[in-house]
């Protein structure tokens, strides 16, 4: 299990990973922040790049936030960072 802090920026135009901001894993996600559209996006989003399934990534702070943090089964601390850089 891994411990993942996020910085997501709804309404871009695509889905990316865009480096880091203060520590966190920056992301530009399509999605509007509305009605949980974004974090929903955000999970899909990381189970495609992360090649794990959906209920391997569960959001659990942040709901309603632009920082996240998302823990991740199935993958160690330092399998993730390099997941999601790499792309």
């Amino acid at each position: 299990m891994a411990i993942l802090r996020v910085h997501v920026v709804p309404n871009a135009k695509t889905d990316s990973v865009v480096g880091e901001h203060g520590g966190a894993v920056k992301i530009k996600l399509r999605a509007p922040a509305v009605e949980g559209r974004a974090n929903a996006a955000l999970v899909r989003f990381l189970a495609e790049q992360m090649k794990l399934p959906r209920h391997a990534i569960v959001l659990q702070r942040g709901h309603k936030s632009r920082d996240k943090l998302i823990r991740v089964d199935g993958l160690s601390q330092e399998d993730v960072r390099p997941r999601l850089l790499e792309n």
